[in-house]
């Protein structure tokens, strides 16, 4: 019965008496950029979580269920950050928009990075928009990580003190 059903919708069953127009269904693309970041991630990884030159950011979206994970380590003279990684679990958007942020916030200062917003993720990656939520959990991630950081070195100088 499916199997009839299926060749029926698709135009593949016997000729009926009604003309039936062939249903085009168009391929949806992802940006080159997207696909790139999908295959080929940058930063994929953990840092230790207990280091005091860690921030952990972690973030996700029940809506659709993504996951992210992103860290950053912070050399504690500078304030740069010297090194970032991250685990995600969701859709290509998802995954691509965390490897980007992990390559843009490298190497940036602190109050740097909190500038980067999430529609500059979406504008480099072409996301469409029913995908702008990954780019608004990179922000989010990178958010949380930096105030990971800070909450940390607040407890350090407190127990050094």
């Amino acid at each position: 019965m499916l199997r009839h059903a299926t060749k029926r919708v698709l135009g593949l069953g016997p000729a009926t008496s009604v003309a039936r127009t062939p249903i085009r269904i168009l391929p949806r693309f992802y940006h080159e950029r997207v696909v790139d970041h999908y295959n080929n991630p940058r930063n994929v990884g953990a840092f230790d979580k207990n280091d005091p030159t860690v921030g952990t950011g972690l973030v996700g979206a029940p809506a659709c269920g993504d996951v992210m994970k992103l860290q950053i380590k912070v050399d504690e003279e500078t304030g740069k950050i010297t090194d970032a990684c991250f685990k995600t679990f969701g859709c290509g958007s998802a995954i691509a928009s965390s490897s980007v942020a992990t390559e843009w916030v490298k190497g940036k200062q602190m109050e740097e990075v909190l500038t980067i917003k999430n529609t500059e993720i979406a504008k480099h990656l072409s996301l469409p928009p029913v995908k702008l939520h990954c780019s608004m959990l990179a922000e989010d991630a990178i958010k949380a990580a930096v105030k990971d950081y800070e909450a940390k070195r607040v407890v350090a100088n407190n127990k050094s003190t």
